[in-house]
């Protein structure tokens, strides 16, 4: 069973930055994505950006110009660079592997934004 564990959320003022990473604790075949959701109080959880195991990456409209994510194969990791947030970027962030029809979670981490 393949672990994920994230890290680097915390809390941010409007406008400043923070990075999460996410460790995956075996390699899986590829091909395969990872990514990053988040889930705010009282919403659904919805994507954030992905990338596929061949490098080619895709946002939400959410983090289209603000957030950055990549991926470091010989390290398992995936990461999500995020700039210029905003109090509506708070969030539980969560990192997610997808291998053909399995989906793997993480535990979560908490981001939240203030003005």
């Amino acid at each position: 069973q393949v672990q994920l564990v994230e890290s680097g959320g915390g809390l941010v003022q409007a406008g400043g930055s923070l990075r999460l990473s996410c460790r995956a604790s075996e390699t899986v075949d590829t091909p395969n994505t990872m990514a990053w959701y988040r889930q705010a109080p009282g919403k659904q959880r919805e994507l954030v950006a992905a990338m596929t195991s061949g490098g080619s990456a895709n946002y939400a409209d959410l983090a289209q110009g603000r957030f950055t994510i990549s991926r470091d194969s010989a390290k398992n990791t995936v990461s999500l660079q995020m700039n210029s947030l905003k109090p509506d970027d708070t969030a539980i962030y969560y990192c997610n592997l997808r291998r053909i029809f399995t989906h793997y979670w993480g535990q979560g981490t908490q981001v939240t934004g203030f003005s």
